[in-house]
């Protein structure tokens, strides 16, 4: 079983979500996707807890998301801590789906990083009560096909990014028929300076004579 939890935070809300336990844990280390961001306790055991944008990330890059987000996924990874959840200041890791490691050694729900680089942390001080239980109200918890519910948002994403890419074109293509317009519009502006009327006038006059 998987839990889901609504961050309100922000808008529009974001889905944080995580397995109830750690073999769960070791079946979602299987079907993320490229732009979930993973968040988890620093040196501590504790859940592995997923956000995942809606669709075309409107919160923008995993380093670059607003601090109430952040702040909500790294209150939930203390609550669902049996140790952490008893300390204070504690530092909460995260980073992004595709950075995470997986060898066959390690324990069930282990990981590592490819990069070490891509990993921040934020400092937890104490448990927020108020942040905890607004996010456990909207907690839902659901059996998930999690390779067919992958492949739906990457069809997703596929369709739009063929959408923005097809609108892209359309300005590029707009745009480019207006700068030829400008051009051609400069050049007839030219034609029709006193010198070159006069230029004109001269070959007219040179013509008559003949």
């Amino acid at each position: 079983m998987v839990l889901f939890f609504t961050s309100t935070a922000v808008d529009p809300p974001a889905t944080i979500y995580m397995g109830r336990d750690k073999v769960e844990n070791e079946e979602l280390l299987k079907y993320g996707l490229p732009t979930d961001i993973w968040f988890h306790v620093d040196k501590l055991s504790s859940a592995h807890v997923y956000l995942r944008q809606p669709t075309s990330q409107p919160h923008g890059e995993w380093d670059k998301l607003p601090v109430a987000l952040v702040y909500d996924a790294a209150q939930l990874v203390k609550a669902n801590s049996i140790q952490g959840n008893k300390k204070d200041n504690l530092t909460v890791i995260y980073t992004p789906f595709p950075n995470l490691k997986k060898t066959g050694d390690m324990a069930v729900g282990q990981v590592s990083f490819h990069s070490d680089k891509q990993v921040k942390r934020v400092h937890v001080a104490t448990r927020d009560n108020v942040i905890v239980n607004r996010l456990s109200k909207t907690k839902v918890e659901r059996e998930v096909d999690h390779e067919s519910e992958r492949q739906d948002r990457l069809r997703e994403e596929g369709r739009r990014k063929k959408l923005e890419a097809a609108e892209r074109k359309l300005r590029e293509d707009e745009q480019k028929k207006a700068w030829e317009e400008e051009k051609k519009q400069r050049s007839y502006q030219g034609m029709f300076t006193d010198e070159a009327w006069e230029e004109h006038q001269q070959e007219f006059d040179d013509d008559d004579f003949m």
